[in-house]
């Protein structure tokens, strides 16, 4: 590709305290930047560890690098207000995440995909890889059928349309034309917004030319309220958009019902067992897992895939229930 068939970019990276990883992200986006002609905006969402300073720095000797306050702290609004600060002009919009890791080519092969596919945006597989016993034991389980339900982003592929996947590259044109990301999401908002451009007649191409490593949380409490976040997130989308959740959503729908199932066995030892079923069959997959890999640092896999059923079935739930219309309210 030659600098003239280069289309004009946008790299913006939403962040958050992200001081551990901020620079280095920066350094390794910076020949990138180079090789496209773009800019670099960092949106931060109010840190209060050191990641704005370093960011500081870095932009008082790169002017590709921009620093940009995000006061409404999401990310869906991060992104909105950089397109909207210097997206004009700008064909592509490419969305990096600060805490994940990206093949030194990566903005150049969704480039190329865009123009070679036409799509109005290129997203991505997003494989999980941790480093403690807490966090490769969540990698496991979001790299499984059991923690995903199969959802294709979460697998390597080959390259095809798809409703749906890790948000990488769009055209700013196809971004803007939708309205950009609806920023009362503070989770799954990728996920609407792919509705919304699918509506409007837009397509999504899944590139197999790269794809992103993410890594997960490393507790397990951060692992349940982050999936708490996404079943809120889905239970909104399906309610504003007037969706039927797909099968692989709709199964972890029933794991908060058959918790409080279980509350019932007192009564009768039969209100339990959903409860060890779904136990054995997740700890059976952990257990599995470890051993066929011969790797014990994932056994707790199956809890991991427990800890992020129950958080989004109860997150969904909360959110559906917050939003059934009060009796007497107009």
């Amino acid at each position: 590709m030659t600098q003239t068939e280069i289309p004009s970019c946008m790299i913006v990276v939403p962040c958050l305290n992200e001081a551990a990883h901020i620079g280095a992200l920066l350094r390794e986006l910076h020949p990138t930047a180079e090789r496209l002609g773009a800019v670099i905006i960092v949106a931060d969402g109010g840190s209060t560890d050191s990641t704005r300073t370093i960011v500081a720095d870095i932009a008082a000797k790169d002017q590709r690098v921009i620093l940009l306050h995000n006061e409404k702290r999401l990310q869906s609004a991060a992104i909105n207000l950089a397109v909207a600060r210097f997206g004009e002009g700008v064909d592509y919009l490419i969305r990096i995440d600060a805490h994940g890791g990206y093949p030194a080519d990566y903005c150049d092969r969704l480039v190329e995909e865009a123009q070679a596919t036409g799509a109005d945006s290129v997203v991505v597989s997003m494989l999980t890889s941790g480093s403690g016993m807490v966090q490769k034991a969540a990698a496991a389980a979001q790299n499984s059928r059991l923690g995903t339900g199969g959802s294709k982003h979460r697998h390597l592929s080959a390259g095809e349309w798809v409703d749906h996947g890790h948000h990488a590259l769009m055209r700013i044109s196809a971004f803007t034309a939708v309205g950009g990301y609806d920023e009362t999401f503070s989770h799954n908002e990728d996920a609407e917004l792919d509705y919304r451009l699918r509506q409007a007649g837009y397509r999504i191409w899944m590139t197999g030319k790269t794809q992103m490593v993410y890594y997960p949380r490393s507790s397990l409490k951060g692992l349940y309220f982050q999936y708490l976040g996404y079943g809120r997130g889905r239970a909104k989308n399906v309610l504003k958009h007037r969706m039927i959740p797909k099968i692989r959503q709709m199964v972890p729908l029933l794991v908060f019902p058959v918790v409080l199932l279980a509350a019932f066995s007192f009564v009768h030892w039969l209100a339990a067992v959903p409860l060890l079923l779904w136990a054995s069959v997740c700890l059976g997959y952990g257990f599995w897992t470890a051993v066929s890999q011969r790797n014990p640092d994932i056994a707790l896999a199956g809890v991991s895939a427990m800890v992020m059923h129950f958080g989004w079935s109860v997150g969904f739930w909360l959110q559906l229930l917050a939003a059934r219309p009060q009796r007497g309210v107009a």
